[in-house]
């Protein structure tokens, strides 16, 4: 409605909320000490503990068993003594006495097929035998296990600044993947009887001890994954004689394993700008054939890693080349079975080299001397310089679009992992999505880098709407713990992805946004960030309060919808009686005729006055629209008492427009609005989140323009994640929508 007004002043709208997004955080987060301080970095007295290995490991190809002995140095760099050690045993989830399986929950729905009988029906002893733990001299220590974890006894206190060494030998059964799944395993090819072996979580290994929780000694379930403390690895791998072994580290006997020439190829893949077949398909399925006799031990040294990971087989090509990063070359490397190509041979390399180069460039330099990926049929899973991912051909060689996209987004992810959480080593036992949320984030400019609208999955604020607006009840707040969460996928990769792009493309800006990422990047490479860290680093770094935006994202399971509800148009009364009347001419002349007036002219055939001419005066009327001598001469008075500006502000005849919002979601977002006028040219208008700081509920605001709007849009460019469009213009606009009628029952297998 068109309102005429000599001055407008806008009053906020009343409004209150229980919670205040916009107060601080400060009660969610730990006080700042000495570790680590209030601008999210390091403290002065900054501690973590350093674990080595030594390991010498046999992979048995007959009985599917790995068996391993390892001697752990342990140096204790906090200021505690401490009386006991914890270490993770995490192939115990697949002990026949595990938890995992008594606390899942299942229904009668869920057994689909025989085969998802067959699945829950196998009973395999997958947990580790523990056969000693000695001290470097064989003396038997004391020890307890409690499921997933073992505790060893110290005879003394180990004191501050000291260290320990201590010896395990252990056995465990290998788990067959493909029946019973699991991030580590074998995939068996019947067709000629070998065996493709992805081997991790496969020894003792320290857990970490740090100023934040002491020991993080939680349980492993399944999901919450594998928080370690950093150290050096020097790892002997025995496996039969004609198996390729890739592994984290650097081979140091290459010499010794390799022929002439796959030594040749490998000095020439350093140097190389594209990837180099080091054992070539058809020297693999000469192995596959043969299968020979005897074993061979590689050794693979790492230096400042938290883990180690290893892949086996006499199936695998092996191909690498050269990565340029800061002053390092670094390897990129793939090795695949012929079952993976033509895909593998194709892209795998070429995607670890630009992954590398693209996650260096928005967090920290690749620090390590190789980055591998291996391929094994569904499996998507990290660790230290080396990844097991998916993305099989059909038999024939085939290829979808999707499974090519899959094979893309799974090794660009995992790959990426190097860098979340191997290098910035958070707690992913307890928060997963500092290391999935993050990781997803770079993946996605990662892909957007290696082909132009590349079909991310993930990381536009508009693909995660459906999700954020869905049930509560099967929603958790991203702070969950990762045993706990609902919609494991959409919590912990998705919704924080789409946090930091909607950061760093409409909160902060680009260019704050990667100064902030990449100096919380910088200062926790190498070392155990935790939540608090992130978010204080992301504002320290940027002069940006934030604390709204992790209160809305991160602690509830509110979501974004803001409504454009009503559009107040208003001009200035310029008193004018000239101008002005000949306004509410036209006015009058365009108003639609009320619909009695219209039917009477056809029901009434003739009223009273129109037979009897007695009834109506016969005298001149007066025109409403005329202007009187009276009316011109108020209007002289007025003007004289006008400065020039006030004149001249009279005629510009602006238009005032004042939209009212509510905020329905429940998280502030900034107001993004499009206005069209009538001439078609556009203004955007980005009104910071701060304007609900006061009132959360409904803000109103009032813009003035030359010209008339033709019509405005909130949120133009689907950049909040606001879950309903059907309130975001005016004048409205419906989306259409669809019966959903077909559910997608596939399953990403990311980690």
């Amino acid at each position: 409605m068109k309102k005429n007004l000599l001055f407008a002043l806008l009053l906020p709208l009343a409004s209150f909320s229980q919670e205040n997004k916009f107060a601080q955080l400060d009660q969610q987060l730990p006080t700042p000490n000495e570790y680590r301080n209030a601008a999210g970095a390091p403290g002065h007295n900054y501690y973590q503990q350093k674990a080595d290995y030594k390991i010498e490991v046999e992979l048995n190809d007959e009985e599917q068993k790995i068996i391993g002995s390892e001697t752990i140095t342990y140096t204790n760099n906090s200021p505690d003594e401490l009386t006991y050690l914890w270490i993770q045993l995490d192939q115990n989830v697949r002990a026949l006495d595990s938890d995992s399986k008594l606390i899942s929950v299942s229904k009668m729905e869920d057994f689909h097929s025989l085969s998802d009988i067959n699945k829950r029906l196998i009973e395999f002893d997958g947990g580790f035998k523990i056969q000693e733990v000695t001290n470097t001299s064989g003396r038997d220590l004391e020890y307890a296990i409690n499921k997933t974890m073992l505790r060893i006894n110290l005879d003394k206190p180990l004191s501050p600044n000291s260290s320990i060494s201590f010896k395990i030998k252990w056995w465990y059964n290998i788990n067959d993947r493909m029946k019973i799944g699991g991030r580590s395993g074998f995939e068996h090819f019947e067709e000629n009887d070998n065996y493709l072996y992805t081997i991790a979580q496969w020894f003792p290994r320290m857990c970490v001890y740090s100023d934040v929780e002491g020991w993080q000694n939680k349980q492993f379930l399944g999901r919450g994954e594998f928080t370690l403390p950093f150290g050096d690895y020097d790892v002997s791998i025995t496996v039969p004689s004609d198996h390729v072994v890739g592994a984290t580290g650097e081979l140091q006997n290459a010499g010794s394993i390799l022929s002439a020439k796959q030594k040749s190829r490998l000095k020439k893949a350093l140097n190389s700008d594209s990837p180099v077949l080091i054992v070539t398909q058809e020297e693999a399925e000469e192995a596959e054939k043969k299968k020979e006799k005897g074993t061979k031990t590689w050794n693979f040294k790492a230096k400042n890693v938290r883990d180690f990971a290893f892949a086996s087989s006499r199936k695998f090509m092996w191909d690498a080349q050269g990565v340029k990063i800061g002053d390092k070359n670094v390897m990129a490397m793939s090795y695949y079975p012929k079952e993976g190509n033509p895909l593998w041979e194709r892209y795998s390399t070429k995607l670890v080299a630009h992954t590398l180069k693209s996650y260096s460039k928005y967090t920290v330099d690749y620090p390590y001397p190789v980055a591998i990926s291996v391929h094994s049929k569904w499996i998507g899973m990290e660790y230290p310089m080396i990844c097991f991912n998916g993305g099989r051909p059909d038999a024939d060689g085939t290829y979808s679009e999707r499974t090519k996209y899959g094979m893309w987004g799974v090794i660009i992810h995992e790959v990426g992992h190097n860098f979340f959480p191997m290098i910035i080593n958070s707690d992913e036992r307890q928060w997963t999505w500092m290391d999935e949320g993050l990781n997803t984030f770079v993946q996605y400019l990662t892909e957007q880098e290696w082909e132009r609208g590349y079909p991310s999955r993930r990381g536009p604020a508009h693909l995660i709407t459906d999700y954020m607006r869905g049930n509560k009840d099967y929603i958790s707040p991203i702070m969950t713990n990762s045993e706990s969460i609902w919609q494991f996928g959409n919590n912990a990769y998705g919704k924080p992805a789409t946090a930091l792009n909607i950061l760093r493309e409409t909160i902060m800006g680009r260019e704050l946004f990667d100064y902030a990422f990449k100096t919380y990047c910088e200062r926790w490479k190498f070392k155990h960030p935790s939540p608090a860290d992130f978010f204080r680093s992301m504002e320290d770094a940027s002069a940006v309060d934030l604390d709204w935006f992790w209160r809305s994202w991160f602690y509830t399971t509110d979501h974004v919808d803001i409504s454009l509800d009503a559009v107040n148009w208003s001009t200035l009364d310029s008193q004018n009686p000239v101008v002005e009347k000949a306004i509410n001419k036209a006015n009058d002349e365009s108003s639609p005729e009320f619909i009695g007036d219209a039917r009477n002219r056809e029901s009434i055939k003739e009223t009273v006055n129109e037979r009897d001419d007695t009834i109506d005066d016969h005298y001149a009327k007066a025109d409403p629209y005329e202007v009187s001598e009276q009316e011109q001469e108020q209007y002289e008075t007025f003007k004289s008492k006008l400065s020039e500006e006030e004149l001249a502000l009279l005629a510009a005849n602006k238009q005032f427009y004042e939209l009212k919002f509510s905020n329905i979601g429940g998280i502030p977002m900034p107001i993004i609005l499009q206005f069209t006028f009538e001439d078609e040219s556009k203004e955007l208008v980005r009104i910071p989140a701060e304007i609900w700081r006061r009132h959360e509920e409904k803000v109103s605001k009032v813009f003035i323009f030359d010209q008339k709007v033709k019509s405005i849009a909130l949120d133009p460019f689907l950049e909040t994640a606001d879950t309903d469009v059907n309130n975001n213009s005016w004048p409205q606009k419906q989306a259409p929508t669809k019966f959903d009628l077909f559910k997608n029952k596939g399953s990403s297998h990311y980690h």
